[in-house]
Order: structure tokens, then C-alpha cells, then sequence
């Protein structure tokens, strides 16, 4: 049996380390595609690489199923494969993903009865036996060299292949804005020290170098923004040190980073230690390795449910006619089903909306879609769901939600970051804040069909506010791309009949979409309404949005920064 355990888990291993091999080859060419401004295949690699993953899983399930004939659980054997599992592990560098992929392929394989430490990794073995320890960082010290001499030694060391515009410019500015911005550093040069991660971080148009200033005050991380002005030459856009701008770059709502480091572990670590309030869930997901976050999150869910005893409850707002949501009030999540049936203006099926799901985790989300996290068979202790959430669920999905002993079972589910409603929050607001937020709504709208997202249903409690006040859209089962709509001009009535018609007396066919109308159906409140047009009158204008269909059409990508514009450097 021992040689049987040891052949499955090699196969296992295998799989993984395909997904490992072909993962850092497309993660390799970033720098390339950001130096020749290949916007439209950035866009490409990171939709394929999201899929690497499930395409490994399931060509491990094939050469399982056809080497090793597995039908039913044997339970000895399989113990056995995973202590045989443990002991390969025990050098590798990703053994963290490797136990999740094992996770992945064992949970295709078996029932959910199974899904214990006794057969799969529920609990990590990294950290019991073994840690990986790897050194990816470098430390530059001013004082052989200089500040200057050194910063243009840390800008240059990723050996681009084309050259900063103006380094001296940078490099100034740089020094100019760290002295302004870092509290917790002094600035003799004796005392400071420079820990630079060995990898660029790559996403969408930017590059960042990322590390910390260290001095006898204390630690001061910091984001370098590196964009290319597509003239064959590089400049530095901002610097970020403060925690919240620097957890923004990090957000959920933001594209999975292109980094080459082969110790997601060590450098998960690392960013901990830089961004504290990110979860490791958080920033496993943010460096591509999305399935290692949800292993993560689990982990961190059933902790927080054994230290707490607050009950599951319907969430906050209006209810919605294709999902129900609840949350448990002491965590920062919201649990998102699918109906089994839907309001009948609802034209989509329950396939339509997994599939809009889907298009939102492959597609750019440039900082104003929530990422989702998608789980099967999930199990929830039955006497922390209160009376009412129970009915809810049986009477608006009973398809999958089942009964086992003191357990209740959904059968798929989405988990996202929670955020007040902007109508709740809107509702609440000062002036100030409406008008913020207002802003922050047509931005929103603007930076999504900008990227070719055309949100379908704009209501107010469609979108969210974040801790950091931004405006984040989850509503996802109108959305389409831009050039699936028709962007019309709404005709004016001439008529006596065509002015008090009830019904609208022109044709309105499928796709069309008329902008006018969202000053009507989102924006009724005249507060909100003043404050949105301050910032956004051309959104309801057809013009604005059919040459943003143009754009999209001819290949145009907006710059979408995950900094406020007034951080960003003069050039």
C-alpha cells in the first residue's frame, strides 16, 4: 500500500507543480508585456492565469481516476497518501499551495463527509513541522553611497529594458515626498536602512517596488508607482506610505498583481508585516494565488466561529431579486446565494448569473468590483443560523440547502467583503459626505465601462461604501460588455398622446439603454442628484457613453490609478 500512496501523491504533486511551472512562466513575461505597453494582452494573461488553476486540478483528476481506478474512499490508503503527501513537502517551496491543490483534487474525488484533517488539510502542516524560509528581500544602507546614489541603485535594479525619462527628476521628488510623508524615520544617514523585495509587482498599467525604510523612530513601508509613458520610457508616478493608500493597491476589488517570487509564503509575511490590517487571505488572493486565499479565509472563518457566538442574520438593505445575502454580524463578510427562482422582470438564469460571476473574477476590476470568493458544499453549525435567516433560505433556495444532524449544508455559495449599502449610507450622510460619495458613484461608473463593463442595473443599493470610503459595485447579474448595449438619445414626446403616454410610445428594444434615465430611477433624491451632476452630468448624456464604447472598440485603455490623483507626481 505504501507504494500505491506514494505513486498517488506524487501524481498529486505533479499536477501542482505543472500549475507552479506554467503559473511563473506567464508571471515571468509581465515585465515584458509593461515595458512594450501590451495593455490588451496584460488583460489577456491575467484572464488565462486566473483559469491555470482548474484546468491543473482537473487533469489531475483525469490521470487519478485512469492510473489508479479510484471509485470509493479507501481510507487507510488515503491516510496513508497524505502522510506520504507531508513528507514531499517538507523542502518544497510552495508547500502551503501544494496542500491546497491536494484539497482541491481530493474534494472532486470524494464526499463531503470526508472533508476532515483525517484525509485533507482543514489544518496546514506549515508552521507544525516546517516553514519555508527564504531570503527575498535586499538591504541597501545610504550611508556607504548616499540617498541619492542609493535610490537610483534601488529604481534601476530591476534591470528594465528601457530607460527612466528624467531619473535625477524622480529621485528628487522621491526624497522630497518621503521627507513629507515618513513620520517615523530620521534622516541620518548612519541610522537608515532600505528592505527592498527581490520582485517587481506588476498589474494592469503600473509596476511598484515595494519595501520599507527602517530607523531608530521606527519601520515606514513604501510603494513606489513606476508607469511607462509609452514613448519607450519609464517615470515614477507617486510614492505611498501611508497604511490605508498602501491597503487600497492591495484591495479586493482591485486585478491579481503579476509578481515572480517562488516563496509566496515568506513574501505574504513580509506584506504582512508592511499592510497589518490585510488578511493573509487578502493577500494570497492579491499576488494571483486566489484558491490559496480561500483556503486561507476558511481557515480564518472557522477560528472566528469558534471564538464567537453571534448569529448568521439576513444582511442589512434591500432585499434582491436574483441573490440572498447574509452575514454574521461580529465578521466583516457577507454569504451571497442564488434564488431558485427570480423576480419576473428577471430575465437570467442561475447559469447567466454564475456567469457574470465569473466574467467579474476573470476581468479587470479596476478598484470598483468586489472580488468574490465561490465555495461548494459548505457547512455551518445549524444553531448559529437564527429562525428567520433558516426561513429565508428554505423558502428562496431550497435546492440547495440540506439538513446533516446539527449542520446545515448550502450547496454553492459566493463570499465577499461587506459594505454599507449607498442608499443606507447615502440616507445617514452630511453634505459633505453625499457629495463624496456621489463623486465616488460616477467615478465608479465611469473607471467600469471605461474597462469595458457595462454594470446593467445602476440602483444606489447596487454599490457599496468601503472602510476607506470608496464606492464599490457588487451587483453583478445585469452586467454585460459594452458592446453588447445600445446607448440611445431618449426621444422627446411632441404629441399631446405621446406626452401623457403611460407606456413608452417608442420602440425599446433588447440592449438599448437610454442615460437620461438614471437621474430618474437612481438619482430621485434631488440632494443626490445636484451632487452627482456637479461631478457627472456627462453620464447622462448618450454622447459620453457611446464614445466610451468607441474607446473600448479600438483598443483605448484608460489610466485607472489605485492612488488619488493628487498624489501623483508632477511630470
Amino acid at each position: 500500500m505504501k507504494n500505491i500512496a506514494y505513486a498517488i501523491a506524487k501524481t498529486l504533486l505533479n499536477g501542482f507543480e505543472r500549475h507552479i511551472f506554467l503559473f511563473t512562466e506567464i508571471t515571468r513575461s509581465a515585465q515584458q508585456r509593461f515595458e512594450q505597453c501590451q495593455w490588451r494582452e496584460i488583460q489577456k494573461a491575467a484572464r488565462e492565469r486566473t483559469d491555470f488553476y482548474e484546468l491543473r486540478v482537473k487533469e489531475t483528476l483525469t490521470t487519478l481516476k485512469h492510473d489508479f481506478a479510484i471509485q470509493t474512499l479507501d481510507q487507510a490508503l488515503w491516510q496513508s497518501v497524505k502522510q506520504v503527501y507531508i513528507e514531499l513537502l517538507s523542502t518544497h517551496p510552495q508547500p502551503e499551495l501544494a496542500e491546497t491543490f491536494y484539497n482541491s483534487v481530493f474534494c472532486h474525488l470524494f464526499e463531503r463527509k470526508y472533508y476532515h484533517n483525517g484525509f485533507i488539510f482543514v489544518e496546514s502542516s506549515v508552521g507544525e513541522k516546517f516553514a519555508p524560509k527564504a531570503n527575498i528581500y535586499t538591504s541597501f544602507y545610504p550611508e556607504k553611497k548616499g540617498l541619492y546614489n542609493t535610490i537610483e541603485e534601488i529604481l534601476t535594479r530591476p534591470n528594465f529594458n528601457i530607460p527612466y525619462k528624467n531619473l535625477k527628476h524622480d529621485i528628487n521628488q522621491l526624497i522630497r515626498a518621503f521627507r513629507q510623508q515618513a513620520e517615523k524615520t530620521h534622516f541620518e544617514l548612519e541610522q537608515l536602512q532600505f528592505d527592498i523585495l527581490d520582485h517587481v509587482f506588476y498589474r494592469n498599467k503600473g509596476a511598484y517596488i515595494i519595501g520599507r525604510v527602517v530607523s531608530p523612530a521606527g519601520e515606514t513601508p513604501f510603494i513606489v508607482a513606476i508607469l511607462n509613458d509609452e514613448q519607450g520610457h519609464l517615470y515614477i508616478d507617486t510614492l505611498l506610505t501611508d497604511e490605508e493608500h498602501m491597503a487600497v493597491v492591495f484591495g479586493f476589488a482591485r486585478a491579481y498583481f503579476f509578481v515572480d517570487c517562488q516563496h509566496p509564503y515568506v513574501l505574504v509575511n513580509f506584506l504582512k508585516g508592511l499592510i497589518p490590517h490585510k488578511t493573509r487571505a487578502d493577500l494570497y488572493a492579491s499576488i494571483g494565488f486566489h484558491k490559496q486565499g480561500k483556503t486561507q479565509f476558511y481557515r480564518d472563518f472557522l477560528n472566528h466561529l469558534a471564538k464567537s457566538d453571534d448569529q448568521f442574520e439576513l444582511a442589512a438593505g434591500i432585499k434582491g431579486m436574483v441573490m440572498s445575502v447574509f452575514t454574521l454580524p461580529s465578521y466583516p463578510y457577507v454569504f451571497k446565494i442564488i434564488k431558485d427562482k427570480f423576480s419576473p422582470t428577471k430575465t437570467v438564469t442561475k447559469q447567466d448569473v454564475k456567469d457574470k460571476y465569473r466574467l467579474v473574477k476573470l476581468h479587470d476590476r479596476v478598484g470598483r468590483m468586489a472580488d468574490t470568493m465561490e465555495y461548494s458544499e459548505v457547512a455551518f453549525p445549524k444553531n448559529r443560523f437564527s429562525d428567520e435567516l433558516l426561513a429565508e433560505l428554505q423558502k428562496v433556495a431550497p435546492s440547495i440547502i440540506r439538513f446533516e444532524d446539527d449542520l446545515i449544508i448550502i450547496e454553492h455559495l459566493y463570499i465577499e467583503r461587506r459594505m454599507t449599502p449607498l442608499n443606507i449610507y447615502l440616507a445617514n450622510a452630511n453634505d459633505e459626505q453625499i457629495e463624496d460619495a456621489m463623486y465616488g458613484y460616477g467615478q465608479a461608473i465611469k473607471q467600469l465601462i471605461a474597462a469595458n463593463i457595462f454594470p446593467g442595473d445602476m440602483l444606489l443599493k447596487n454599490f457599496g461604501v468601503t472602510r476607506h470610503g470608496r464606492v464599490i459595485f457588487y451587483d453583478y447579474d445585469e452586467i454585460t460588455y459594452m458592446n453588447e448595449v445600445n446607448f440611445r438619445v431618449k426621444p422627446v414626446p411632441v404629441t399631446e398622446e405621446q406626452i401623457y403616454a403611460s407606456e413608452p410610445w417608442y420602440t425599446v428594444d433588447p440592449g438599448d439603454m437610454f442615460p437620461e434615465e438614471l437621474a430618474t430611477f437612481a438619482l430621485a433624491n434631488p440632494k443626490y442628484r445636484k451632487a452627482f451632476e456637479k461631478h457627472h452630468a456627462d453620464l447622462l448624456e448618450a454622447s459620453y457613453w457611446q464614445q466610451c464604447q468607441q474607446n473600448v472598440a479600438n483598443g483605448i485603455y484608460e489610466n485607472v490609478f489605485p492612488y488619488p490623483d493628487h498624489m501623483r507626481f508632477k511630470h
